[in-house]
């Protein structure tokens, strides 16, 4: 038996005016995901535990069967993990945007316009990222370079507790209120952040985006910190040869931790110009090399629902159905093993929010071997009225490996 497990990131959505009242799935024309839903297992379920943040960290580590209230020490060490960075047990690892804000005025005063500065090139993060570590590192604290907006910060006894606010929760918001304070020990913090904007603000770098017509990435924002992971192996859990592609750092992490294989696409990109056929193509060599089970995400809605681009994350929804999702069925299909598909957003993150929500997401198993009565299309509502609610994502594994078993 062959596993595939297709995480279009964040693609669940609330029904919007300007699409006849309909949510991105509806609008989206995405026939091979219609077709396996309407022969699969169908119905929500909730992969962010009650009272946690609604995380790609906290949600994907479930799916993979992981209980997060248990393993979530937060996404920058999974993160660190993929990056390559050996941490000890006395340092703290940080995620590390570097976003746009405002000109002009104070540090405080500032407008956060975007968390992924116009999702900057690699290159040109690994730039002010390696100034940022001359200028701010020191022999306690140590920047990586990641990818796109999305870097690490290495901290020995660093403060691991810290609540500090997501970049992406407070777009369009003056930043002074969400800064880390002095009195509940933010002040490093906010120090460093402060800082590294009068680092950014005039790099060359960030001239030549100026007259690119492309923001800048002229802050660092520091955000869920976490110790080095320690998680359950993978195949000694289910006895399968586990992969994950994904152009994530975050999730090449819960991948390795687990110990997984992750596959490197050339090309993903994380935003909706990603590599999806050569995602598809890395998937099915996967399943020829002998991997059973293929955990594939793609960032694409998730980064398009943060940025408010409507025609866009409809758009990637189309492209995971027609340039993933359906060469790699039909691989499958082929090969005369039995095979199962599980399709499902990790969260929602909605257009009008620009950020993740808590809410049950849709799902469906679609099953080779046997044919069940699913729904004449696959988006929220469907799943929905299916009246199949599963409220602890980490269990869905059990129901992909056994779907006959409904675990509670």
């Amino acid at each position: 038996m062959k596993y595939l497990v297709l995480i279009p990131d964040g693609m669940a959505d609330e029904k919007i005016e300007s699409i006849g009242n309909r949510t991105p799935m509806e609008a989206a024309r995405k026939p091979m995901m219609d077709r396996l839903a309407a022969d699969a297992l169908v119905g929500t379920v909730s992969n962010v535990p009650e009272g946690m943040v609604p995380e790609s960290d906290t949600a994907n580590m479930a799916i993979l069967s992981f209980n997060p209230r248990v393993y979530s020490k937060g996404r920058s060490p999974l993160e660190a993990v993929s990056m390559g960075i050996e941490m000890q047990p006395d340092e703290t690892a940080y995620r590390c945007n570097v976003v746009t804000l405002s000109e002009g005025g104070d540090y405080d005063d500032k407008i956060i316009l975007d968390h992924s500065a116009d999702e900057i090139s690699t290159p040109e993060a690994a730039e002010l990222i390696a100034t940022l570590d001359e200028k701010l590192g020191n022999e306690t604290r140590k920047f990586y370079t990641g990818v796109s907006y999305r870097h690490c910060l290495i901290w020995k006894n660093g403060n691991d507790q810290y609540p500090f606010m997501r970049p992406h929760d407070i777009l369009g918001k003056r930043i002074g209120e969400y800064l880390p304070k002095k009195e509940n020990g933010g002040e490093e913090f906010y120090r460093l952040m402060r800082d590294s904007f009068e680092i950014l603000d005039r790099h060359p770098v960030n001239e030549a985006r100026r007259a690119r017509g492309l923001k800048p990435a002229n802050s660092a924002w520091l955000w869920s910190p976490g110790k080095k992971p320690q998680m359950p192996n993978f195949k000694e859990k289910w006895g399968l040869n586990g992969a994950v592609i994904s152009a994530v750092d975050l999730i090449k992490g819960i991948g390795l931790c687990a110990g997984m294989k992750s596959i490197d696409v050339e090309g993903a990109t994380g935003n909706v110009r990603t590599n999806y056929r050569g995602k598809a193509e890395a998937a099915i060599q996967a399943f020829r090399d002998g991997y059973d089970y293929v955990y594939v995400h793609v960032e694409a809605p998730d980064e398009c629902g943060h940025r408010a681009e409507l025609e866009n994350k409809i758009l990637s929804v189309e492209k995971i159905d027609a340039e993933i999702l359906t060469p790699v069925y039909e691989y499958l299909a082929a090969s005369g093993e039995a095979f199962r598909i599980m399709v499902l957003p990790d969260h929602p993150t909605p257009i009008r929010l620009r950020t993740h929500t808590i809410d049950p997401v849709p799902f469906f198993i679609y099953s080779s071997d046997r044919k069940r009565n699913g729904v004449s299309a696959y988006n929220e509502e469907t799943a929905a009225a299916k009246r199949f609610y599963l409220p602890n994502g980490y269990r869905l594994m059990e129901l992909l490996l056994d779907p006959e078993r409904r675990p509670i």
